[in-house]
């Protein structure tokens, strides 16, 4: 049995997964990296995490796709004989931006089973499996964390699903902290802003613009590393009597000022 803290991370290959899982490696977890299809990605991020001293095992597993959990979940407690850390981060956006009233049940249903169905269930097995190692003292104080969004309270209606999923996965993170506060494990939900990745990457002017307008107090765009500092500091334990909350990584974006 190793010693060594092991994390799980959804969607792990690249944006804020990536920056998730290196700033973990670098304080000393080793690394189950779930990735769904972008293997070249996942490859290029488990190099890094090496090249920290850690060790890394690639899962291949869709969270929408509740068959592919025991995969993701067995790389972990049978792979290393632990999990500490869970960090739900895997999420898509539509395909296709429509107006609120142009939207198909065919996208909500597709953007609801990754971001919010899948994480419910894969967090379920997961928990499960926590206190079955906390129990018999494998793992001391395993955690939880949701990577949401800062669209769980913003209305964007060009991409409504988006949104509802993630005010629902903002619910979900508030449900697993309220079960599992009295058995010793904390849960989190840490909520990105406006966070340059690839997913931004196409609305880059836009949100240039808004940033240098104020959109930002803090002036500049969030970068994957910034959310991979607060994933670290709960995976530290540094927060670990603060089961429930909400850690906004957007740059002082919720303020209200006048």
């Amino acid at each position: 049995m190793q010693e060594s803290p092991v994390a799980v991370v959804t969607g792990g290959s690249r944006g804020i997964g990536r920056g998730i899982a290196l700033a973990l490696a670098s304080c000393g977890h080793d690394i189950v990296l779930n990735y769904a299809r972008n293997e070249e990605a996942a490859r290029a991020t488990a190099a890094q995490i090496t090249e920290r001293g850690r060790v890394c095992r690639m899962v291949r597993g869709d969270v929408s796709r509740i068959e592919d959990h025991p995969g993701i979940l067995e790389a972990a407690s049978r792979g290393f004989g632990r999990v500490d850390l869970l960090v739900n981060n895997a999420g898509i956006a539509p395909r296709v931006r429509l107006d609120l009233l142009e939207t198909s049940p065919e996208s909500y249903d597709e953007v609801m089973s990754t971001n919010l169905r899948g994480p419910m269930f894969l967090t379920q097995a997961f928990a499960r499996r926590m206190l079955e190692l906390k129990k018999g003292g494998t793992v001391p104080h395993p955690r939880i964390v949701f990577i949401s969004s800062i669209s769980a309270y913003v209305a964007s209606p060009s991409r409504g699903e988006y949104c509802i999923s993630k005010a629902g996965l903002a619910m979900l993170a508030q449900l697993f902290a309220a079960r599992l506060a009295g058995e010793g494990i904390p849960v989190f939900e840490v909520r990105p802003g406006i966070i340059a990745t690839d997913m931004t990457a196409k609305v880059k002017g836009k949100y240039d613009t808004l940033i240098a307008e104020g959109l930002v107090p803090q002036g500049r765009w969030g970068t994957p590393e910034d959310v991979g500092r607060a994933v670290a500091a709960i995976a530290r334990g540094d927060l670990d009597f603060s089961t429930g909350q909400v850690i906004e990584v957007g740059g002082g974006f919720s303020m209200r000022v006048l």
